[in-house]
């Protein structure tokens, strides 16, 4: 694909079947609309709103965690035999948000889906920050963070060496391999746009800071073909970190002995609920994005559409899943996984399996329906609870298993305290604040990639 060379941009036109964009656009008002955003529009109010409070749940966060070094992890609510609480169940729903961004950048763009352009930089942020989310259970789990680099194989004078057959340590390497490679790609597909943001900005130091960023581009035949080269390497790179990622982190419980954790469907079953929790999120902020910085001419009602059926499908993995748990603890004839079923539905923690059926079940069918999907208010709240849902399954997965096991003399109840709230809504105001920085001083919709889509009518309009 041989792209005119314009400067710092590229205007490679493509083809399709059907629009991506909405008509009426061309190269330069591309440019200027997306690029206004962090360089014209300065402060709106709804911002300003939205960073104070959510800036403000992050010192919230930021409290809770100086009083968890001080105090110990006994202010959370675990106990015997619930040892994983809320901590290990927000670890896995972070980390299962952050795969929609690596499915749209890097999959998506192997296959050559153009309706990816419009959300893949945003994706790719949520990925990020949700990756820095997910890090924080883990670290403070261990009750000692600071001895976190145990984890790490470095020579030591106590012969120290971490223990390869745990799925806890191949976390840390899946996670933070994860985590590098999709902060390369991200930036790597930031440099042009970066390089646009120099050449538009009014300040100077807004010209210095993006210049410095953009790593000197100028739009070269060469930069464009080191940046193709570099772009396919780490694509192909991430597509099997997305299998893997999620895969390693179902080992957590599938290579264990409990009931309804040793289970070989979970590796599938993760990755599937990951996808479909991930463009649950991608849908939850690409709507307000699309409509508080009039951007439905780049977010169309066409994406909106793709990732509703996305979810369909993904959701549809899901629900196998759950009648395969529950077809095979009574075809296998185990006691304990046919009592482990029974508990879920009927036990103490009955009503949250009944909840998640409900949410990533029932209530997504109505995508099924064209008038469905194409109502922004009901997609909006279809992933909101889809969410929900995706949290309340790995709630279950972790506390119903734990709760009641083999002994019944072991026994436990396990109640969030304050501080698990705390840290679980502290750490979505984090998501949240990120969120607001990154749109505020950086183009959240890769321009270069959605001038490479423009309508072929448009083709003669002003450069």
């Amino acid at each position: 694909m041989p792209p005119e060379k314009l400067g710092s941009e590229t205007t490679t036109v493509a083809a399709g079947p059907e629009p991506v964009l909405a008509p009426g656009h061309n190269y330069a008002t591309i440019s200027d609309k997306i690029a206004a955003v962090p360089l014209e529009v300065g402060w709106p109010r709804f911002w300003i709103v939205g960073f104070t409070i959510t800036f403000s749940i992050v010192m919230m966060l930021l409290a809770t965690i100086t009083w968890l070094l001080a105090r110990g992890v006994g202010i959370w609510g675990i106990n015997i035999p619930v040892g994983w609480g809320f901590d290990i169940i927000n670890f896995v729903w972070w980390i299962g948000i952050g795969h929609a961004g690596t499915l749209i950048s890097a999959i998506l763009l192997l296959l050559k889906q153009q309706w990816r352009m419009s959300i893949s930089r945003s994706a790719e942020a949520m990925t990020l920050f949700a990756v820095a989310c997910a890090g924080i259970f883990p670290l403070l789990h261990t009750g000692r963070p600071w001895l976190a680099y145990w984890m790490l194989p470095i020579p030591t004078v106590m012969s120290m060496w971490p223990q390869p057959r745990s799925p806890l340590l191949w976390d840390v390497f899946a996670v933070s391999t994860y985590g590098i490679i999709s902060l390369v790609f991200w930036y790597v597909g930031l440099i042009p746009d970066l390089a646009t943001m120099r050449d538009k900005a009014r300040s100077r130091f807004g010209q210095v800071a993006y210049g410095a960023l953009a790593l000197g581009w100028r739009g070269s035949a060469r930069h464009w073909n080191h940046y193709e080269m570099a772009t396919l390497i780490l694509a192909g790179m991430s597509t099997p970190l997305v299998l893997s990622v999620h895969t390693v982190v179902s080992f957590d419980f599938a290579i264990s002995l409990i009931p309804g954790w040793h289970t070989t469907i979970f590796p599938p079953y993760f990755v599937a609920g990951a996808i479909y929790s991930g463009f649950a999120m991608v849908l939850t902020l690409a709507i307000p994005l699309r409509a508080w910085y009039k951007m439905q001419d780049f977010i169309t009602m066409k994406h909106i559409d793709n990732m509703c059926k996305v979810m369909l499908a993904t959701g549809w993995i899901v629900a196998y899943g759950y009648l395969m748990e529950a077809f095979m603890s009574w075809y296998s004839g185990n006691f304990w996984e046919l009592f482990m079923m029974k508990n879920r539905a009927t036990g103490p923690y009955g009503w949250s399996y009944w909840m998640l059926i409900l949410f990533n079940v029932l209530i997504p069918q109505v995508l099924w329906l064209k008038k469905a999907r194409r109502n922004v208010a009901l997609v909006f709240i279809t992933a909101i609870i889809i969410n929900i849902g995706m949290w309340l399954e790995r709630f279950v997965i972790i506390v119903t298993s734990l709760a009641r096991d083999f002994v019944p003399s072991s026994w436990g109840m396990y109640y969030p305290t304050k501080y698990d709230w705390s840290m679980f809504i502290g750490t979505i105001g984090f998501f949240l604040c990120l969120m607001y920085v990154f749109v505020r001083l950086l183009p959240a919709l890769s321009i270069f990639e959605i001038r490479t889509i423009v309508p072929r009518a448009e083709k003669g309009g002003s450069h």
